[in-house]
C-alpha cells in the first residue's frame, strides 16, 4: 500500500487491501499510537477490519458477516508501518466459522488471533431474559446536552493525562462523571469519536482498548482522571513520573452481543473495572452499552504495567527483540 502521512480519521487508518485471497495489508499510523507503538485496541480494530474483508469476499458464500467472538495475543510490539495479515480458513461450519490471523511486520510475527463469525441476523435458539444489571448502575444522561457539555451528571475531560504520547487516546472525546469515580478500580465513560466519525462495530475492537487506567489512577496522590472541581484547582502540573510508564496489552478477547447500525453510533458507555494489580500485571474487564441501554460487547484484558524504556527501545539494541 502507499504510505500515507499522519492524522487520519479511524475509517482510513484501518483500510486493508487484499494482496491474495488470504493475504491482506494494512498500514499503522502515527497517530493512533501509544508513545511509539500502534495502540493495541487499534491493532485489534484491524484484524476486525480484515476478517470482515474475508468474510465477504473469500467466504462470502457462507454468509457469516459478523464478528461474534475474538481473541488477540500480542507477542511483540508492533510498530508504524505496513503489515501483513495471512488469514487461516480453520473451520466453516454452518453456524458459525473460525479463522486464524497472523500479523506480521518485517517478516516478525508480532500479533495473532482467533476470530468467530457468524449471523447475528439469523441466529436462533434459546433465549432468556436475566437478572444481570451493572453495579452500581451508571447515571442517567441527556445526550442533547451532553453533546453540548451541558449535562448535568457528566463532564467533558479535556486533558487526559499524559495525552502528548497518547496519540490514539486524542482521536476520542471522554465525558466522565462530574462527581467524581465510584471507585479508582472503576471508571465509567460515555465516549465519541472526533471528527464526525461514528462508532461501529469493527472499531469496538478499539474502544474495548481506549479507557482510564486503573494503576495510574492508584499511583498518584492525586488521581489524574477526577475531573471534580475540587480536583482540578489542586490539581500539579509537574509530576516528575509524568509518561514514565506503559500498559501494553497482552491479550485482549471481545465477546459481540449485538450488531450495531451500518451508519453507526455517535454515544456508547464503558465500564472499565480492574479486580487485582499486582507485580506488574492486571486484568481489566470492559462492558460496553449503546445509547438504549442494550448490552453491545464484553472485554477482558491482562494487561502489563511496565517502564516506559520498553516501548521506546530500538529492536535489537540494548531493550531486546521487539518483545512486549
Amino acid at each position: 500500500m502507499d504510505s500515507p502521512f499522519d492524522n487520519k480519521i479511524f475509517q482510513e487508518a484501518t483500510l486493508v487491501k487484499a494482496l491474495s485471497s488470504h493475504t491482506y495489508e494494512a498500514y499503522f499510523h502515527k497517530n493512533w499510537c501509544i508513545y511509539s507503538v500502534p495502540h493495541g485496541g487499534y491493532v485489534t480494530a484491524c484484524f476486525l477490519q480484515v476478517a470482515a474483508t474475508h468474510f465477504n469476499t473469500t467466504l462470502a458464500a457462507q454468509n457469516q458477516p459478523h464478528t461474534t467472538a475474538l481473541h488477540v495475543d500480542f507477542l511483540r510490539r508492533t510498530e508504524v508501518g505496513p503489515a501483513l495479515f495471512t488469514v487461516k480458513d480453520t473451520k466453516i461450519g454452518r453456524q458459525a466459522s473460525v479463522i486464524h490471523i497472523a500479523l506480521t511486520q518485517n517478516g516478525r510475527e508480532e500479533t495473532l488471533a482467533v476470530i468467530t463469525n457468524s449471523n447475528m441476523h439469523t441466529e436462533t435458539g434459546a433465549t432468556y431474559p436475566t437478572t444481570y444489571r451493572l453495579n452500581p448502575e451508571p447515571i442517567a444522561v441527556s445526550f442533547d446536552q451532553l453533546s453540548r457539555n451541558e449535562d448535568k451528571n457528566w463532564r467533558r475531560q479535556d486533558n487526559m493525562p499524559y495525552k502528548q504520547f497518547r496519540k490514539a487516546l486524542e482521536n476520542m472525546e471522554f465525558y466522565f462523571p462530574r462527581d467524581g469515580q465510584k471507585s479508582r478500580t472503576c471508571a465509567d465513560q460515555w465516549v465519541r469519536l472526533r471528527r464526525g466519525e461514528k462508532w461501529t462495530n469493527h472499531s469496538l475492537g478499539f474502544l474495548s482498548d481506549a479507557w482510564p487506567i486503573s494503576v495510574e489512577a492508584l499511583r498518584h496522590t492525586e488521581n489524574p482522571y477526577d475531573i471534580t472541581p475540587e480536583a482540578a484547582a489542586n490539581r500539579k502540573t509537574d509530576s516528575k513520573d509524568i509518561g514514565t510508564m506503559w500498559y501494553p496489552t497482552l491479550l485482549l478477547n471481545i465477546d459481540f452481543k449485538k450488531t450495531l447500525p451500518a451508519k453507526g453510533v455517535e454515544w456508547l458507555f464503558v465500564r472499565a473495572e480492574s479486580k487485582q494489580i499486582k507485580n506488574g500485571r492486571l486484568d481489566v474487564e470492559v462492558t460496553i452499552k449503546d445509547a438504549s441501554g442494550d448490552l453491545v460487547a464484553v472485554s477482558h484484558h491482562v494487561t502489563f504495567a511496565v517502564g516506559l524504556e520498553r516501548n521506546l527501545a530500538k529492536r535489537g539494541g540494548g531493550g531486546g527483540e521487539a518483545k512486549i
